[in-house]
């Protein structure tokens, strides 16, 4: 699995040169999560209605080695967007990846936009 996390990395905004086509915005829900594949990459996707935002993160939990970031539960950590793993709890920032908890590793952040209805992911690849 250490392969596999190794697959995943952050990109900029400014890095972008490929905006992938994930879905319609109806997709998915509201103030949740879902998964989409990007190559061989799983990409948690979350509709944070609250804050009329969208995020996109690995999702790959770097601590348990399991796709489930997607299911994870959105909140804020003193006004940082983040999700909580459904394994083990750990918290992540949705805008810079940073483990809220101090003990992990950040995960890769990408970034979205909406268009026509439509989410897309950017990708430096």
């Amino acid at each position: 699995m250490e392969g596999i996390l190794e697959k995943y990395k952050t990109t900029k905004l400014e890095d972008v040169k490929v905006w992938f086509k994930a879905a319609s915005i109806n997709a998915f829900p509201k103030d949740g999560g879902a998964c989409v594949k990007y190559k061989d990459l799983q990409i948690a996707v979350f509709n944070f209605e609250r804050l009329n935002t969208w995020y996109a993160c690995q999702n790959l939990s770097p601590e348990k080695q399991e796709m489930v970031l997607s299911r994870g539960m959105i909140g804020d950590h003193n006004g940082i967007p983040k999700v909580a793993c459904p394994l083990h709890k750990k918290t992540f920032s949705l805008e810079t990846g940073e483990n809220l908890n101090g003990d992990l590793d950040p995960i890769a952040i990408y970034p979205v936009k909406i268009d026509e209805e439509n989410v897309y992911i950017g990708f430096s690849d």
